[in-house]
C-alpha cells in the first residue's frame, strides 16, 4: 500500500511539473534572448531602385552598423508582390526573414486575386509603418501634353489607344490608373511590369503613353525634364515637389492613392522580437540624416506602433476592395 501511495504521489507531482513546463514553454518565447545571432534578410517584392528597395537598404545599412551582423536585401519581384510575400509568409517566425510590406500586398491583392497562396492579414506580424509617398502620373514628352485635361480629351478621342504602365497588377500604381479611368470616364490600356526598371525605358522610348510611378522614384527624371509630370495622387501637393499639382485639384475632386510601405514578419513572431524590431525601425527613421535624405526623395518616414499599422491595413483594405469591385478587375 505504501508503495502505491508513493507511486501515486510521484505521478501527481510529475503531472504538475509537466503542466508547469508546458505553460512556461507556451508563455515564454524560445531562443529569443540573444536575438539576433545570424544574418537578417529583408525581402523586397519589386526590382531594385524603387521606394521599397530604397527603404530596405536604408534599414539594412543602419542595422548592419548597430548590430554588427549582415543584413541582406533580397529582391523577389512578380505578381504584384505576391511572390516575395508568399516566401516570407511561409518562413520561420524567428525575426530573420522580414518583408517590406506594401499597400498592394496587404490592402489590394486580397480583393483583386481570386486565389491567394497566403492570407495578406493573418499570415503576417506587423512591425511598423515605414513611409509613404505620393504616386505621380508622368507622360512621354512626345505626346505634347502638359495638363491633365489635355490627357483626358485625348483619351476620350482615342479610347483604349493610350496605354499606362505600372509596377505590377494590384499595386497602388495600377489602382491609380483604374481610379483615373473611373473618375475621368476614359479608357486606357494597362501594361503591367515587374518594376520601374522595366517600365521606365518603355515610357522614355514611347512604347507606352504614360506611367504611374512613386514620386520618390521619378522625382529626378521630372526635375531633369526627361518626362512630363501631370499630377500627384495625394489630396495635397508634395513638399518635395510643390510645383506639381494634384489630380484632385485638376477636376477630379477626392482623387487619392498613396503608396505606403511597412515592415512585416511571418505570423506568430515572438512579441519580444516584434518589440525589438519596432524599436530598431524607430531608431533608424528618427535619425535626422536619414529623414532628410528620404524626404528629399519624396518619401515621408512615419514609424508607428504595430497596432497603428494593423488599423491602417484594415482601413485601406476596405477602401481598395471597393475600387477593385467598381473597376471590375479580377485575376486568377
Amino acid at each position: 500500500m505504501q508503495f502505491f501511495k508513493v507511486l501515486k504521489s510521484f505521478l501527481f507531482l510529475s503531472v504538475l511539473l509537466g503542466i508547469g513546463f508546458a505553460v512556461h514553454a507556451q508563455g515564454t518565447p524560445q531562443n529569443t534572448a540573444g536575438w539576433p545571432k545570424q544574418p537578417i534578410r529583408i525581402i523586397v517584392t519589386f526590382t531594385p531602385g524603387g521606394a521599397p528597395d530604397i527603404l530596405a537598404r536604408v534599414l539594412a545599412e543602419s542595422w548592419q552598423q548597430s548590430l554588427g551582423l549582415p543584413v541582406l536585401v533580397e529582391n523577389r519581384p512578380g505578381y504584384g508582390g505576391n511572390i516575395g510575400a508568399d516566401l516570407v509568409a511561409k518562413s520561420e517566425p524567428d525575426g530573420y526573414t522580414l518583408l517590406i510590406g506594401t499597400v498592394g500586398i496587404h490592402a489590394i491583392n486580397g480583393a483583386l486575386y481570386e486565389k491567394m497562396s497566403f492570407d495578406p492579414l493573418r499570415d503576417f506580424t506587423p512591425i511598423s509603418f515605414l513611409a509613404s509617398t505620393p504616386n505621380v502620373l508622368i507622360v512621354n514628352k512626345k505626346l505634347g501634353i502638359n495638363h491633365l485635361h489635355e490627357l483626358i480629351e485625348l483619351a476620350k478621342a482615342k479610347p483604349n489607344q493610350l496605354t499606362f504602365g505600372s509596377s505590377g497588377i494590384g499595386t497602388s500604381l495600377h489602382m491609380s490608373g483604374e481610379l483615373l479611368q473611373e473618375m475621368a470616364g476614359i479608357q486606357i490600356r494597362h501594361i503591367p511590369y515587374k518594376g520601374r526598371a522595366q517600365s521606365l525605358p518603355d515610357l522614355l522610348s514611347g512604347r507606352i503613353s504614360m506611367l504611374f510611378d512613386n514620386l520618390s522614384s521619378s522625382l529626378a527624371l521630372i526635375k531633369a525634364g526627361e518626362v512630363q509630370a501631370l499630377g500627384v495622387t495625394t489630396l495635397k501637393r508634395s513638399h518635395a515637389a510643390p510645383e506639381i499639382p494634384t489630380l484632385a485639384e485638376q477636376g477630379l475632386p477626392g482623387f487619392e492613392a498613396v503608396s505606403w510601405f511597412s515592415l512585416m514578419a511571418p505570423a506568430n513572431l515572438p512579441p519580444d522580437i516584434q518589440k525589438r524590431l519596432n524599436q530598431m525601425v524607430r531608431q533608424t527613421l528618427s535619425n535626422p540624416e536619414v529623414r532628410t535624405r528620404l524626404q528629399a526623395g519624396g518619401l515621408d518616414p512615419t514609424p508607428g506602433s504595430p497596432k497603428d499599422l494593423s488599423r491602417l491595413i484594415s482601413s485601406e483594405a476596405s477602401k481598395w476592395s471597393r475600387v477593385v469591385e467598381q473597376s471590375g478587375a479580377k485575376l486568377e
